[in-house]
């Protein structure tokens, strides 16, 4: 026995001092520049981008804001045709300039700057400065999390919106000490870090659950009398709303000049938009169901990763987050039970940082509870695992043992779903297109949402118009009355674009019935296929004549 005590202290002895070496700032500097090119090449071995949203928005919808599409196609898109396309201008203006595999890796590299990020803000909510190489692999750890490395690379935005996210929470643990002073140098502080969230939030508007709960946040816990405390919360929101204006006040503008609803056609229902029904669009069915799944959901998302996303993640450190919470909730509000360390106070930047994780949580929960609008704090969920640990147990957590618990828990999500890659080839998107004698007199109609047909569109000559029929657009009566005037407009012929595999039955016959009820049939005997891909991913179409019905 005393001889596998002897063993046992050497190899603690020397793992203690291969700790001590690499926990240096040279370690720091290294990983930082290390770890957003580990991306890159991450994104690279996934390869072409190929997912649901891209083909559906993502790439139609800058190219309709540079080419003056706005209110000349008719939701191409679905609904989703509205969405602020300028995050997506980076992706798309890629495409036109590199090859496919530089447009990976950049965009990987870019998704991987929120590693630094999450060690900026590690190397400030960890106590001590000998925490450097803790602060590495808890940054690694945040970064090996599912919902993030499956999206590493690709055009959905999460990620690359998560660098606003993150950079604004740094930028108020950076100023932290101006915070709680109170006063201009504070003031700025908190003006700064809501104009970076409010551009994010600009860019992608599920980032307002972020921006409202660093707000409240700093409501919460700035040690300031009720009044001043108000004063900073009140400037972050201010700068909120700029950083808004900055990345999404030309395309609100734009929306309410053209359709007269800013955020056409979501909440349609308060302003009345003439070319959408009155409805409140939002996507709630991913919502937990009833007080106990909303109690307990961690525990119900891990066992059934289907009911907030898409694809599948192992999502075993939500309820290990969601356990310790509580428990160091219990110690702390009793500090007598357990007698331990732990009870003396968190420091005032861990007190924010759980306060705003437990606030993005709630938000998240009752408005969306669809995991890729979680991303930020998924990519801070193993530094706040180890914050709780050394708010629980000290001891575990100075010796090294806390970072190894997480890093082997990350572990177990690795590796994550897939949101759709194709091998690379020459050019991410082709497609084959007829010639059309004159273009300006041509009508293409969609008539089914999936698969996706929008990022065809490019491909096609400019003076084309499409249109989308009983695709997921809330359609009104005028949006009707439009395509009426469309049809009158111009003389044919006219076209209903499909996915091959709308040939076969039963699903052949959905494109009548949608054609139908605007009048229009399909002559499918006349219907032409044309190649199409994306990377090496085959999305053959076909087009198929079009006829008004004739009235008796």
């Amino acid at each position: 026995m005393k001889f596998w005590q002897r063993q046992g202290a050497a190899l603690a002895d020397l793992l203690a001092r291969c700790w001590r070496r690499l926990d240096s700032n040279a370690m720091l500097v290294g990983t930082a520049l290390l770890l957003p090119i580990l991306s890159g090449l991450v994104s690279l071995s996934y390869g072409q981008d190929d997912n649901w949203d891209l083909l559906n928005y993502h790439y139609y919808t800058p190219y309709a804001l540079l080419n003056a599409r706005i209110g000349y196609d008719l939701a191409p898109s679905q609904w989703q045709s509205y969405f602020n396309p300028t995050l997506d201008l980076l992706y798309y203006g890629l495409q036109q300039v590199c090859r496919p595999q530089m447009v990976g890796f950049l965009m990987g590299w870019l998704h991987g700057l929120n590693a630094v990020l999450v060690l900026a803000i590690a190397r400030l909510a960890l106590p001590t400065a000998s925490h450097r190489l803790a602060a590495v692999l808890l940054a690694l750890a945040g970064c090996l999390q599912p919902g993030f490395l499956s999206g590493v690379g690709n055009s959905m935005g999460d990620n690359l919106t998560a660098l606003f996210v993150l950079g604004a929470l740094l930028l108020l643990l950076r100023g932290w000490a101006r915070l709680q002073q109170g006063g201009q140098p504070g003031l700025r502080v908190a003006l700064l870090a809501g104009l970076v969230i409010g551009i994010g939030t600009g860019l992608k508007l599920t980032n307002a659950i972020h921006a409202l709960a660093m707000c409240l946040a700093m409501v919460a816990v700035l040690p300031l009398p009720f009044w001043r405390r108000l004063q900073q919360p009140f400037v972050f929101g201010l700068g909120v709303l700029g950083g808004i204006a900055l990345s999404a006040g030309h395309w609100y503008w734009r929306m309410w000049q053209v359709f007269g609803n800013p955020l056409f056609p979501q909440f349609n229902n308060y302003f009345q938009a003439p070319l959408a029904s009155p409805l409140g669009i939002g996507d709630t069915g991913w919502l937990p169901q009833g007080w106990a799944e909303k109690v307990f959901w961690p525990f119900f998302f891990y066992l059934m990763p289907n009911s907030i996303s898409e694809i599948k993640f192992s999502l075993v450190i939500w309820p290990v987050l969601y356990v310790l919470a509580f428990a160091l909730a219990w110690v702390k509000a009793r500090p007598a039970v357990l007698r331990l360390p732990a009870t003396t106070p968190l420091r005032g930047e861990v007190r924010f940082l759980f306060a705003f994780a437990v606030l993005v949580y709630l938000l998240w929960l009752h408005l969306f509870s669809i995991y890729r609008y979680l991303i930020p704090l998924e990519l801070l969920a193993p530094l706040l695992l180890w914050l709780l640990l050394e708010g629980l147990a000290p001891r575990l957590a100075s010796s090294g043992g806390a970072v190894a618990a997480v890093v082997l828990l990350t572990l177990a999500a690795v590796p994550p779903g897939d949101w759709g890659h194709a091998g690379w080839d020459q050019q991410a998107f082709r497609a084959e297109v007829p010639a059309l004698a004159a273009p300006r007199d041509n009508l293409v109609f969609t008539v089914h949402g999936d698969p996706p047909m929008s990022w065809l569109i490019p491909s096609f000559p400019r003076e084309l118009a499409f249109v989308s029929l009983g695709s997921g657009f809330p359609e009104s009566a005028a949006y009707r009355e439009r395509v009426a005037a469309m049809l009158a407009a111009r003389r044919g012929p006219y076209y209903v674009m499909l996915h091959t595999s709308y040939k076969e039955a039963p699903r052949s016959l959905l494109p009548r019935l949608v054609l139908g009820r605007y009048g229009l049939r399909m002559a499918p005997e006349q219907c032409v296929e044309y190649a199409a891909a994306v990377g090496k991913n085959r999305h053959d179409y076909m087009l198929c004549p079009v006829y008004l019905r004739q009235r008796n």
